[in-house]
């Protein structure tokens, strides 16, 4: 209960932002639907952006704090993976549904192409879109990223015990972790209530069984053989202070892909989120250096 728990704690630092609207989406063909926020840019042909979240969270809870000034430039949209928040629950979870989940979605929107992003293990779903779609990506921005995991005992270990930890977990542990937040809020330790709450119910709609079977995924992962394929413009941004990946696997991965510019920011691995007023404008240049890109 120690690190969930001082992840809740940490929720009580959510920097202050609008939550964009969203609305429940069906996927045909994908066995359901899933919860998008489609935000439009300042021109009706701004070029779209479609950014995926991280582990054991959803699309607006990774991304919420960004979306406001992205939307300055681009259409922006986020969805909830399958297994997360209110994404497809059919099945077991897969990198591989993920991706296709992503091209679906665009079909739907009416979008032939975007500019595909991710954080996290969301970066690892983007890999995939450019490999399993690689028509409909116009480009990648690759956020706390990584070629493959498990490369070390240590890493295996973690993969093994998260998921076996994780697959044992009961939703009553999860509201656990919720009450705690919510005492904590309502104890008047600052900031707005409404949005922790917001936050903290994200957090349940996430099963400890869909983290389990996600971790389990993501140390299959292993993308090395073909990353150097990659031929459309891609930026990596790297925080220097990560401690879940190590951040010279994050360089060696940017080295990899042919002309990947590389986007230092001086942060640890929730920065999408606990430090995005560090994160969102190294994230929003490395946007604008592939959209540029894309554009030349």
């Amino acid at each position: 209960m120690g690190a969930p728990l001082q992840f809740a704690r940490r929720l009580m630092e959510l920097p202050a932002a609008p939550v964009p609207p969203g609305e429940m989406i069906e996927l045909p063909g994908r066995g359901g639907a899933t919860y998008v926020s489609d935000n439009p840019g300042p021109t009706p042909d701004a070029p779209v952006v479609v950014l995926l979240h991280a582990l054991a969270t959803t699309g607006l809870l990774t991304w919420y704090p960004a979306v406001g000034e992205l939307s300055k430039r681009y259409r922006v949209i986020t969805l909830d993976q399958r297994s997360h928040g209110r994404g497809i629950t059919q099945g077991t979870f897969s990198l591989y549904d993920c991706a296709d989940d992503v091209a679906a979605l665009l079909d739907v929107l009416g979008l032939e192409k975007a500019l595909i992003a991710g954080y996290s293990m969301g970066s690892i779903v983007a890999q995939r879109v450019w490999r399993q779609h690689r028509e409909r990506v116009t480009g990648l921005v690759l956020a706390a990223s990584t070629d493959r995991f498990m490369t070390t005992t240590t890493e295996r270990l973690f993969h093994q015990a998260t998921g076996a930890a994780m697959l044992g977990f009961q939703r009553p542990i999860t509201n656990r972790i919720a009450d705690f937040g919510a005492r904590r809020t309502a104890a008047g330790l600052g900031g707005d209530a409404d949005l922790y709450e917001w936050a903290l119910e994200e957090m349940r709609r996430t099963s400890p069984l869909a983290v389990g079977q996600a971790v389990a995924a993501l140390g299959r992962h292993h993308s090395r053989p073909w990353v150097s394929r990659i031929d459309v413009p891609t930026a990596v941004v790297i925080p220097t202070k990560d401690r879940v990946i190590p951040p010279q696997r994050q360089f060696d991965l940017a080295a990899r892909i042919p002309g990947a510019t590389v986007h230092e920011v001086a942060a640890g691995h929730a920065a999408v989120v606990l430090q995005a007023d560090e994160f969102v404008p190294v994230f929003a240049q490395a946007l604008n250096t592939v959209q540029a890109r894309v554009r030349a």
